[in-house]
This record gives C-alpha cells, structure tokens and sequence, in this order.
C-alpha cells in the first residue's frame, strides 16, 4: 500500500461482499417464488424480495465504485486522501442508512414506509429502483457531496491524471442525474421519460465512465503496459460511450406515449451502444497481450479480462438483441429483458468491482498478491460464477422468446399467468444456476480467508 489513507477502501469493500451476499440470497428467494408462489409468504412477499434485491444491488455498486475512488485516486494523484475521516463517517451514515431502509422494506408495508419517511411532503417514492425512501434519498445526495469533495480535494492538491479525471467525471455524473429521483410529475409520461435520466444515464452513460477509469486502473497495475497507451484507448472509448449512451437514452422512449421520432433516434444510437464495450473488449487483451511484466496476482488479470467480455455479451449482445423498435414492441417488458440485464450489470459493473476488490484487497492486507491456493480457489469462483451467469441468461433468454411467442405473437394468446406456467423448466435451470452463482461467490470470500504462502509488498 503506497499511501496509509487507501486503507479506507478496505472498508467499504467489505460492506461491498456483504452486501452483494445479501442481494444473492434475495434473488435466489425470488426464483424460488416463481415456482413456489407462496414461498416465504407473507414473511417476504415477491414485490418486497424484488425491492431488496435490486436497492442492495446498486447500493453495494455504489459501495463498490466508493471504495475504488478511494484506493487509486490517492495512487494515481501521488497524495493522502483529503480527509480520512471524512471517508470513514461517511461509510457509516451510508451503511446504516441503507440498513435501515432494507429493514424497513421488509418490517412495514411500502404505504406506510412512505407515510412515517415523510414521503407526503416530497414525493419520490413507488417506483421502480428508486423505491428507496425520500430520507434515504436525501442521505445518499449527502454522502455523495462529501465523498465528491474528498475525492476532488484530492484530486486537486496532487497529480492530475486521465483515469481520474474520467473517474470523477462519472461520479459526478452519477450524483448529478440521481438528482432526478426527486423529480415524480404527476403525468405519467413525464415521470417515465425522466425516471430514465437516473436508471438509463447511470448504466449506460456515467458508469460506463467509471468502469473505464477503474479497468484502466487495474491493467496499467497487472501489465506494465505505458500509462499514455492505456489512456489514450480510454479517451476513445470514453468518447464512443457518451455519444452512444447520452442519446442512445431514446430506445426506453419507444411505447410510452413520446413521439415517434424516438423510433428512429432510439433504434439507431442504441443499436450502436454495442462499439465501446466491443471496443472495451478488444482494449482489455490488446494491453495484457503487450504486457511488459507478469503481476503476481493473475487472477486479477482474469477479472480485468472477464470484465471486458462479458460486458459486452450483456450490455453489447444481448442489449442489441431487443433494442431496435420493431423487436422491443414485441419483446418489452419481457424475460429477454431480464436476461440483458443481469448479464450487463454482471458484466459491466459487478466484475469491475470484484476486479478492484481481488487486485486492492491483497495489497491492504500487507501482500502484493495471495498465494497460489488462495488464488486457486478465487479463479474457481471466477469460473463458477461467470458459467453460472451465462446460464442464467440463456434460460431467461429461453424464458423470453417462449414468452413472446405464447403471450404477444401466437394465434390464441395466453394471459401472462398461462404463459408463466409454460415456463417452469426455464425458471428451474435459472434457480439451480443462481445456487451455483452463491457457491462461487462463497468461494471468491474463502479466498480471502486461506491461509497461505503469499509475496509480501515492498
């Protein structure tokens, strides 16, 4: 650990696992429920298992990115972090907040969640995401200002360098666009146009920045390639990225009761939102096949490398699978689109965050890498969680097209619950997968936990 500030990070990775751990096992509810309807009923209804899995969801990201910001932007500017102690009151106003509001989601009713959190006097609840109470909103646009303040303050004294630059950019982007959960108009089209400025301009606008930034990061570490290559390739993708992205946002304007001009502005930047994570991919082994120094910790270099893959199977593949308008009027709101989406955020974000966490975790415990059994184990939770995904996506996929076919397209329509029971063999392949997913998951933890023979950082 080149600076005793970065220790800070350590603590919000590990929120991050706990976390995650947490999102798993309510997913893992949840298909269950699709088979079993009355699985944990009424002790964790569906509607309250879906809010607890995706809040932990991004919340353990944002734990994730924080804790990565607070690793490298030290490193990378050659200074102490601002305030430490800033950082660490942080982490514990986040992590309570957070919480509490899980606590809440399954101890009361949403209704009256929303009644004692004073929803009332600011309106942003009920919808989809952004479920979180208006006080929990509020917490998290103060964490935020502190941590942007910590990190520009940082960034600022020390040197200034392309991968934080692009860095704070997205996290600014982030805090700024969230601002838009508070906006809740009344029409119903409005409220949809503008609830995608949060869910759309994060995943597929700023965060893409930021998981540029911390892969750059990672491979200039583990390959030794110059730094103005690695940057160079980032400014490229970061550029593609933006253009894409920003009004790629128009494929979620399609069968909302926007104009139709959308169609058209939707299907052809979205359909090109595919190139920077295609680009992202070819970036990732064009640097480790230049690599001018074997890391000792390899299977960081498996994340780094796995990162760009399946980023651009979830987010490149398969969202162009059903982002064109002709394909999305029949395919909305479908399985297909559950299989994009947790391959994407896989993909994308959970890698590079697992990424960070497997390159930074050994170095803040004293090492420079784990030991050939610890990184043994982590590479098996690698596989098993990567097949794992994979498999979940493709019975989804399966799900969807099935679901298509039955409910939109056939010749005598079924009702949606008709169809559901059709689709039972694929809801039991994606159970057994998530079981496995949990399996690898519990082995990336046990890495951490092996005792073993391990290079000690100079």
């Amino acid at each position: 650990m080149t600076y005793t500030s970065q220790s800070v990070a350590r603590l919000y990775f590990i929120a991050a696992l706990g976390l995650f751990a947490g999102q798993i096992l309510f997913g893992l509810i949840m298909g269950m429920q699709y088979l079993v309807g009355d699985f944990l009923f009424p002790l964790v209804p569906f509607n309250v298992a879906r809010m607890v899995h995706t809040n932990l969801l991004i919340v353990w990201l944002l734990f994730g990115f924080m804790g990565a910001a607070y690793y490298l932007v030290p490193e990378e500017s050659e200074q102490e972090l601002h305030s430490p102690f800033l950082a660490k009151l942080l982490f514990w106003v986040f992590l309570v907040a957070g919480a509490l509001t899980v606590v809440g989601y399954l101890s009361v009713p949403y209704a009256t969640l929303a009644k004692i959190t004073g929803n009332s006097l600011l309106p942003t609840m009920g919808r989809e995401f952004l479920e979180q109470p208006t006080l929990t909103k509020l917490g998290i646009v103060v964490v935020a200002l502190g941590f942007l303040y910590n990190i520009g303050m940082t960034i600022l004294k020390g040197r200034k360098t392309a991968i934080t630059l692009v860095l704070f950019v997205g996290l600014l982007g982030l805090a700024l666009f969230f601002l838009f959960s508070f906006y809740n108009p009344d029409n119903l089209v409005k409220d949809k146009f503008f609830w995608w400025w949060v869910v759309h301009l994060w995943v597929e606008g700023v965060w893409e920045l930021i998981l540029g930034a911390i892969l750059a990061f990672i491979l200039i570490k583990v390959t030794g390639v110059d730094r103005e290559v690695i940057e160079k390739w980032l400014y490229l993708i970061i550029a593609v990225t933006l253009i894409t992205g920003i009004v790629g946002t128009g494929h979620h304007y399609y069968w909302i009761g926007t104009p139709e001009h959308w169609q058209w502005i939707g299907s052809i930047f979205s359909g090109l939102e595919p190139i920077p994570f295609f680009m992202l991919m070819v970036f990732a082994f064009n640097m480790v096949n230049k690599r001018r120094r074997q890391h000792p910790n390899e299977v960081a270099s498996l994340w780094a490398v796995g990162t760009a893959v399946m980023a651009f199977l979830g987010a490149g593949v398969w969202g162009f699978l059903h982002t064109l308008s002709p394909v999305n009027f029949y395919t909305h709101g479908t399985q297909i689109t559950a299989a994009h989406g947790h391959l994407a955020f896989y993909g994308a974000y959970v890698m590079v965050v697992l990424a960070i966490i497997s390159y930074a975790m050994p170095i803040l415990r004293g090492r420079t890498a784990n030991g050939p059994r610890a990184q043994g184990l982590e590479r098996r939770g690698f596989w098993m969680m990567a097949i794992a995904m994979i498999v979940i996506t493709l019975a989804l996929t399966g799900a969807g097209v099935m679901q298509v076919w039955l409910q939109r397209m056939g010749a005598t329509p079924l009702g949606f619950m008709q169809t559901q029971d059709e689709l039972r063999v694929f809801y039991w392949l994606r159970e057994g997968a998530g079981l496995l997913f949990f399996v690898g998951l519990l082995a990336y933890f046990g890495s951490f936990l092996v005792k073993d023979e391990a290079r000690v950082a100079v």
